[in-house]
């Protein structure tokens, strides 16, 4: 099969080749791809040489199944689906746990579903978290990314004021359309306190939305864009009236490798396919193309998702 493979001599770290097809294990369903999704995190771990060369990276991709999993948990050859794993996903073919595969609507967009799994399941799971969010305030920071944009959808809709931050004035109108009650530049703009906060951004940007906290108020790390030390200053968690009870606490999706993700990521599939979830593509073509959409996404000039169709 072609993939595309990390070679860290091309300056896009990346080569199409020839490669073995995968071996599926018992509870594996070997799935032909359609598209993939690119996140930011996986093509900076590419680009600054955290990923083996020679291996085929790749988190998010849409596919149909050729060979069902051997132990029968999964579905049939035919069906279509959504797949999720820490690698292989750039590839024709890829074999991926069943607990991380949720079936696709036939008449879906495999493009738009494939920006799900790490984005749309990152979203819902931190949400989760924060509890009853009917009536509450919760607080996205970088609205504008593909974790972000489903985050602000996923809250307004459980009945969250929802409070976007982005510094890109051009998504004011975007953010607002897709939910969000409040859309400012940086956290300490808040005009009330907030319950929660989805943090993508870290840095001083974390210490801002921290300080937006209320009593009982949860921040969840979720990114780290601004690539900065996160430096707290004296005296920033001394519990006063307004200002108790508050947390700090972290994520990541596949903490669990028992994980089994396949009923959340089929409702988001249908969500998406519905056109009830925007998925917010902003980069789309063929994979070929690869060099181009992984440097305008680790150029920060791509607000939202970038799809690589494979052909």
């Amino acid at each position: 099969m072609r993939a595309l493979v990390v070679d860290h001599s091309s300056s896009s770290h990346l080569e199409l080749a020839e490669v073995p097809d995968p071996v599926p294990a018992p509870d594996e369903a070997l799935v032909r791809v359609e598209a993939v999704s690119l996140n930011y995190g996986e093509a900076f771990m590419v680009d600054t040489a955290q990923v083996p060369e020679g291996s085929v990276p790749g988190w998010d991709a849409t596919g149909v199944v050729v060979r069902a999993a051997a132990d029968g948990s999964g579905p049939a050859p035919g069906t279509r689906v959504i797949t999720l794993g820490l690698a292989g996903a750039w590839a024709e073919l890829r074999a991926v746990p069943t607990a991380t595969m949720g079936t696709v609507p036939e008449a879906a967009d495999g493009g738009a579903i494939s920006t799900v799994p790490v984005a749309g399941l990152t979203a819902l799971h931190v949400l989760r978290r924060f509890g009853q969010t009917l009536g509450r305030r919760i607080m996205i920071t970088g609205a504008s990314g593909g974790v972000g944009r489903f985050a602000v959808q996923l809250a307004a809709r459980a009945g969250a004021e929802v409070v976007a931050v982005s510094a890109d004035p051009a998504q004011v109108s975007v953010l607002e359309a897709l939910g969000a009650r409040e859309v400012i530049k940086h956290p300490a703009e808040a005009s009330r306190p907030v319950h929660g906060v989805l943090d993508n951004v870290e840095g001083e940007q974390m210490v801002a939305a921290f300080n937006a906290l209320g009593p009982g108020g949860t921040l969840v790390s979720v990114g780290h864009s601004a690539g900065q030390d996160v430096v707290f200053p004296v005296g920033a968690f001394v519990a006063t009236e307004g200002r108790h009870d508050r947390s700090i606490s972290t994520f990541f999706l596949l903490a669990d490798p028992r994980a089994d993700v396949r009923e959340d990521l089929t409702w988001l599939a249908a969500e998406v396919a519905a056109g009830r979830l925007d998925a917010g593509i902003t980069w789309r073509g063929d994979w070929s193309r690869h060099a181009e959409a992984t440097a305008a996404l680790l150029g920060r000039r791509l607000r939202g998702k970038a799809v690589l169709e494979i052909s």
